[in-house]
Parts: C-alpha cells; sequence; structure tokens
C-alpha cells in the first residue's frame, strides 16, 4: 500500500486551469482518469488525511503511485479528453457503467448493394442505420414481421440471398410477399434501396405521411374497380397500424427525447434509459455502476451522458435529453451534445406535465434494476471469493489469486498451431485482456514444446516491460522480432497497440495463477519456461480434461478437489474459456489459408457430388486429368454433368488440391 505524501505534488507546480488528470499505480497503468475546472483545487481533495476520504478513493490514492495532468483550455475539452482517455485506458477506478443486459436493436445495413433487416447486439457499424435498444429480441422480430407486409424488405442472411440468386428462386418470403426477392431480380438494387429508406423513416416515427399516402392510393385503387389492390393496400394499413401500436404513445407531442434517470445508494448506482421518439417509447437501456468516490448525481448523469453519446453522431442524439440532475456547470455537456448532434440539444429537468410523469416512470424502473443488481451481485461475489479461497487453500497460496491467467495449444492434425491466454480477474473473465500467439518454432504435435515457448514468451514480454519502465535490474533474454502475442481481434488491446506506457497491450504486470490446459508434462513445461526466466513468485497449476485432475509442479501425484468444489468450477471455466478461444483462432486462421475450388463454380454440382468426386480422385489435379468417360463412373454423376465438370477444369490453369477425408483444400501433389 502506497504513501499518497511519497507522490504528491508540490502545490506550486498544479496549474490552477481545467484539464484532465490521471492516477497510475506501480506498474504505469492507469488505473483512474478525472476532470476538473481547476485542477489545483480538485487534487488536493486526494492528498488530505486518509480517515476523511471515501472508502473507495482511499484505496485508490493508495493503490497508485503517482499522478499526472494535462492542462485544455475549456472545460468542453476536458470533458472530450476525458471521455477518450477512458475508452483507451479503462481504468479500474473510474466510473464505468455494465450494461444489465445485452440489448438487442433493430438495424438496417445501409452500407450494402441490398440492404437488410435484422436484429443485432453488440458494437454499432458504420453504414448501418439501428433503431432501438429493445428489450426483448422477439419484440423486434414481431414488429419486423408485420411491417414486411407494407415494406417487403430483404430479411435473409447472405449465404441465403447468394443461394437463391445462383438457383434463380427465391426463398420462402419472396413467394408469400414479405420480401421483394431483389436476390431474383424483381426489382432493381435502386427500387430496393428506396424501399429500405422508407422502411427506416417509418420506424423512425414519420408514420403519419406514409399512412395518409396509403389511404389516397386505397381509395383511388378502389374507385378505378382495382379492388385486390384496394384491398392489398388496406391490409398493408392494418398491419403497420398494429406494429404502431406495439409501442405505447407517451408524450402526445410527438417529441424526440431521451429520459435518463438514476436511483442510488452509498456504492452503487443504477440508471435507466427510455428513448422517445415520435412521442412513443422505442428503447429502453439499464446500466449498473460501482461508486468509486463520493459521487453526487450531477455527476453520475455527467458519465452516462458520455457512455451513452460517446459513440453517437446526428440522429442518434436527441433534440432533448431529460435528467434528474444537470451537470455542473451544465453549458460544456450541452455544447459537447450539441457538437455531436449538429445542432442544439436541450438538456434540461422535467418539472411538470407528461414529461415529468414519463420521469416518474423511469426513476421507478431504476430502483426496481438496483435492487435486482444488489440481490444478483450478492450472490455472485459471495460465489467468486469463495472460489478463489478454495483455489488458494488447495494450491498452498498465501493469497486469493485476483488475476488467473489460462493457457491452451490448438493445432490441426499438427499444422497451423497457435496458443490463447484468457485473463479472469477477480472471478471473471477481462476478454480485453486476452491474447493469441502463432507456435512457429514447434512443428507437429508437441504440446509441451508449444507451451513452453507461449509461456515464455509471455513472461519475456513481462520482464522486458519491467526493464523498459526501469522497474527491474535484471538480466534477461530479449524477445525476439515477431515474438510478442497478438492483441484478440475487437479487442481494447488492438485498439491501443501503440507503444507507450499504461496500453493494455503491455505485459508490465503479472498474474498470480497460471493455468495450463493439460496435465503433469504440459505443467512442468511451464514451470521450466518461468524457471529460466527466474520468475519465481508466480503459481503454476494444470487442469487435465480426463478426471478434472489439479497438477502441481514437481507433484507425483495431482491434487483432485470435491466436485462440488465452487473452486474448481471456477477453473473449469478459466481452461474452457481459454480452450474456446484457442479453436476459435485456430479455425480463423485456417479458414483464411483455404482458396476457392474450381468446382464451387460448376452449376447444380452440390456438396454431396464434389464430396463423391474429390474422394474418387484423391485429389483437383487426377480429377482434372481424368476423361469425361471416368467422370461418369463416380456414382451420382451423369454425362452431362461430367462434362460440365471437365469444362470448368479445364478452364482453371492450376488449382489447389482437397483433403478427400475433410474436403479442405491443401498443395497439390
Amino acid at each position: 500500500m502506497a504513501d499518497p505524501s511519497t507522490y504528491r505534488p508540490e502545490p506550486g507546480e498544479i496549474p490552477d486551469s481545467p484539464g484532465v488528470y490521471r492516477f497510475r499505480d506501480e506498474h504505469r497503468r492507469v488505473i483512474y482518469v478525472g476532470k476538473a475546472k481547476s485542477l489545483r483545487q480538485r487534487l488536493a481533495n486526494y492528498f488530505q488525511d486518509l480517515a476523511g476520504l471515501h472508502v473507495r478513493t482511499r484505496t485508490m490514492v493508495t493503490t497508485a503511485a503517482s499522478v499526472e495532468w494535462t492542462v485544455v483550455s475549456t472545460e468542453v475539452e476536458a470533458l472530450q479528453l476525458e471521455y477518450s482517455w477512458i475508452k483507451e485506458f479503462d481504468p479500474r477506478f473510474n466510473v464505468k457503467y455494465r450494461d444489465d443486459k445485452s440489448y438487442p436493436s433493430l438495424a438496417v445495413t445501409l452500407n450494402e448493394e441490398y440492404p437488410r433487416v435484422q436484429v443485432m447486439r453488440g458494437p454499432k457499424k458504420k453504414g448501418v442505420r439501428y433503431f432501438g435498444p429493445y428489450a426483448h429480441a422477439w419484440a423486434i422480430r414481431e414488429t419486423v414481421d408485420l411491417m414486411l407486409r407494407a415494406f417487403p424488405v430483404r430479411t435473409c442472411s447472405a449465404g441465403v440471398f447468394k443461394r437463391s440468386a445462383q438457383i434463380g428462386r427465391p426463398c420462402l418470403l419472396g413467394y408469400i410477399g414479405k420480401c421483394c426477392a431483389p436476390c431474383v431480380g424483381r426489382v432493381t438494387a435502386e427500387e430496393h434501396r428506396e424501399l429500405a429508406e422508407e422502411f427506416c423513416d417509418f420506424v423512425a416515427g414519420h408514420t403519419g405521411s406514409y399512412l395518409r399516402r396509403l389511404e389516397r392510393e386505397m381509395k383511388q385503387a378502389s374507385e378505378e374497380m382495382e379492388y385486390e389492390k384496394a384491398a392489398r393496400l388496406r391490409d398493408d394499413m392494418d398491419a403497420l397500424k398494429r406494429a404502431m401500436e406495439k409501442s405505447a404513445v407517451v408524450l402526445a407531442d410527438a417529441t424526440d427525447a431521451d429520459l435518463i434517470a438514476v436511483a442510488e445508494d452509498e456504492l452503487e448506482a443504477a440508471v435507466q434509459i427510455f428513448h422517445v421518439r415520435g412521442g412513443r417509447v422505442r428503447g429502453q437501456r439499464g446500466w449498473v455502476t460501482d461508486k468509486v468516490e463520493e459521487i453526487a448525481t450531477p455527476e453520475l448523469v455527467e458519465h452516462a451522458l458520455q457512455q451513452l453519446y460517446g459513440e453517437e453522431s446526428g440522429e442518434g442524439v436527441p433534440k432533448e435529453v431529460l435528467v434528474p440532475a444537470l451537470p455542473e456547470p451544465p453549458e460544456p455537456a450541452a455544447q459537447w451534445l450539441g457538437e455531436r448532434r449538429g445542432s442544439a440539444v436541450s438538456l434540461r429537468v422535467p418539472q411538470r406535465g407528461d414529461k415529468r410523469a414519463l420521469m416518474e416512470t423511469v426513476e421507478r424502473n431504476a430502483q426496481q434494476a438496483l435492487a435486482l443488481h444488489k440481490t444478483k451481485r450478492a450472490s455472485d461475489l459471495t460465489t467468486r471469493s469463495r472460489a478463489l479461497e478454495e483455489i488458494a487453500e488447495g494450491l498452498g497460496l498465501d493469497s486469493a489469486p485476483l488475476r488467473i491467467e489460462c493457457f491452451d495449444i490448438s493445432h490441426f492434425q499438427g499444422d497451423d498451431v497457435v496458443a490463447s491466454m484468457v485473463v479472469f480477474e477477480d472471478g471473471l473473465a477481462r476478454k480485453s485482456e486476452y491474447r493469441r500467439f502463432q507456435i512457429k518454432s514447434v512443428a507437429g504435435q508437441d504440446d509441451v514444446r508449444s507451451m513452453h515457448e507461449v509461456v515464455s514468451r509471455r513472461f519475456r514480454r513481462y520482464l522486458q516491460e519491467k526493464r523498459r519502465t526501469g522497474e527491474w535490474g535484471g538480466e534477461g533474454e530479449e524477445p525476439a522480432e515477431g515474438e510478442g502475442p497478438e492483441p484478440a481481434e475487437g479487442s481494447a488491446a488492438g485498439a491501443g497497440a501503440r507503444d507507450e506506457d499504461g496500453r493494455p497491450r503491455k505485459f508490465a504486470y503479472p498474474p498470480q495463477l497460471i493455468v495450463v490446459d493439460g496435465g503433469r508434462p504440459q505443467v512442468a513445461a511451464a514451470r521450466s519456461a518461468m524457471d529460466e526466466l527466474g520468475i519465481d513468485d508466480v503459481a503454476v497449476c494444470g487442469l487435465a480434461k480426463r478426471l478434472e485432475e489439479v497438477w502441481l509442479p514437481e507433484e507425483e501425484d495431482p491434487l483432485v478437489l470435491p466436485r462440488t468444489s465452487e473452486g474448481l468450477y471456477l477453473l473449469q471455466r478459466v481452461r474452457d474459456e481459454a480452450h474456446r478461444f484457442a479453436i476459435r483462432y485456430q479455425r480463423s486462421k485456417r479458414s483464411k489459408s483455404l482458396k476457392a475450388s474450381p468446382l464451387d463454380a460448376v452449376p447444380g454440382l452440390g456438396a454431396s457430388r464434389k464430396q463423391a468426386l474429390l474422394k474418387h480422385f484423391g485429389s483437383l489435379k487426377r480429377l482434372r486429368a481424368a476423361t469425361v468417360e471416368e467422370i461418369c463412373e463416380v456414382p451420382g454423376v451423369g454425362r452431362k454433368t461430367a462434362e460440365t465438370v471437365a469444362a470448368a477444369l479445364v478452364t482453371k490453369s492450376s488449382g489447389p488440391a482437397v483433403n478427400t477425408a475433410t474436403g479442405e483444400i491443401v498443395e497439390e501433389e
């Protein structure tokens, strides 16, 4: 535990101007980011008597080893810089709202030639228009199903779309009138895009003009005695009205607004957001956070605004944002929102009328979310704490292993050997810390040598970082060029891979426990790799799949934990996650290395007959050399198909061979 007085700046060193400050720990990790109107006054609050600090603020300042700051011109700049640093460094002590569930959104992929309507979760993609989020995926599907009658936009996957285009027949939705079937040319790409844009306008709340237009067309068709067309338009109107009824009208003036409510106690806070578009509730979401320090409702609201609108722009930011309390001062936050929207945004507290009544509903939802979260977390915290204590007791550790790293090796019949490293902190997966390794110096199915290599690379990187920051003066082997691990795809590490202090990609801090997927040989290899580098303060164990035995270095017999042990269950989850991540990486590498087969271009040749051809001849090279008569000998292949296959292969001067057992492309003989 550090003494804050050891790194406290002199009062005259801190400027009395707006800025953003960062606290770092002994490993140079950024653990807290904050902003202030006056850096001097704000930082002085952290360096007072520890007994007068909030318990979590006291933990933060005693964990930190240094503080630094950056001066900016205005409070708006401070707000923007604080948000970017929180996203970049992911500080452990900052207010970080966690979604209490994964909310689905209705998405229209306007970035594709033929836009598709679908349900999406996760981060937003460029060129895709989103509506929601919604509480349930089934609610989106029901609404879309009703609207497809009037807006028959494509909803199929890329594979189904391509398949229908190849065979010249639409899918079922095309036959029943719920898709305009652009795959077979019933409409042009421009007509389909116009239909998708009308769908977006209707979902966005511009419903009145479209319904009036349908009504005029229905009456006109009736007057012209086109009764079938009039009946179809009538049914389209009914379907759209039923879809609209699923979103209750809450504001009569067709307002576009977001309502944010907060429920809090001394340690935690829950935030609920209602998205109102066109006077109707179009989406709802909720967040929960730990209160690291004594933070008031205005500051919680400001952090919620950052979380909600930090990645949004344009129509993603509504004209009006209603909150329970205004940030102090409110002008920088309102100006920041206006810059993201491109026009002025009203940020205010509702005082009376329908908006105040709706805010009370949102507040009740926040209170219920906080109560439910506290009930769940009490159970989760107790279970995780017991699991870590059981692991520490079973392995003979001095304290509970708060950071666990697990390694697994994966390959395909000795080729494409890769490894994974997953990280669990406080018993929870920390996916931004996951890493992937390519094993190049070990050939074949040698998991022991591969494990030795990957553990060596991980800890050589650790020692390199320690030397670079001047925190370790020992001698050690420098990692070879290109030897470092790859960050997990889509992780924060991948986004912040530049060589600066405090980035998530660095390995300047070790785990308390290393878990390897395997038995005694793999454990010995990992321990040997660490001994060679002089790492003696990290425990190692292995979990064998056969009997779920725990192996320790230099022990003749395994440790058998009870089947009901929470510690064993946590080790299994860590091991299974490492195995899943390694398999995923290995498969992605293998799929990228495969080339398209010339047989894919043969019309009417399905997977079964392709497999039969490859099994009969053994490779594409032999198939290419075969005559039409020899190809006809394959069961199920007629002369016409044989002639088509032979012609297709003749047009290819060369091509990859295919493994007869798996159907995968390999090098030709």
